[in-house]
């Protein structure tokens, strides 16, 4: 059965492709949940529409995306914890708590499974994150723990 997508789905399609699923894909699971709509002769203007406002989107997420980058490769992300004589820190820095940096100090709400930690940050000093802000896009965030 041949659909016109509505909604991006995994291992499928974006907005407005035309792609051939089985009927019962197509019937049971797409349609029902409003992912797609099956197939027509007028169904081709609409599907172009579709997959115009779709790229429209992915070009605006693009750019904010790439602003965001900008201002997070700026300046360096301030971070103040408890830390012992040697350096070492009582606890961890997490994704979470750099999440919640990031938030106050440039308003941007990055969600924590974003950000790229190999491992808790347990050291005071300087560390590089990746963020992952598009599909496309991973930004270097520069991050300046200070001990308390």
């Amino acid at each position: 059965m041949k659909v016109i997508l509505q909604r991006e789905v995994d291992k499928l399609g974006v907005p407005g492709d035309l792609v051939e699923v089985k009927d019962g894909f197509a019937r049971n699971y797409l349609i029902p949940r409003g992912l797609a709509a099956p197939a027509t002769k007028g169904g081709a203007k609409h599907a172009e529409r579709l997959r115009q406002t779709h790229q429209d989107r992915v070009a605006k997420e693009r750019t904010e995306a790439e602003a965001l980058a900008a201002r997070l490769a700026a300046s360096p992300l301030r971070i103040t914890a408890k830390a012992g004589e040697e350096g070492r820190l009582f606890g961890s820095i997490t994704a979470a708590d750099v999440a919640d940096e990031l938030q106050k100090a440039t308003g941007a709400t990055v969600d924590r499974k974003r950000i790229r930690l190999e491992e808790p940050i347990r050291s005071v000093g300087t560390h590089e994150v990746a963020v992952h802000l598009h599909p496309e896009l991973d930004a270097a965030l520069t991050i300046e723990v200070i001990a308390e």
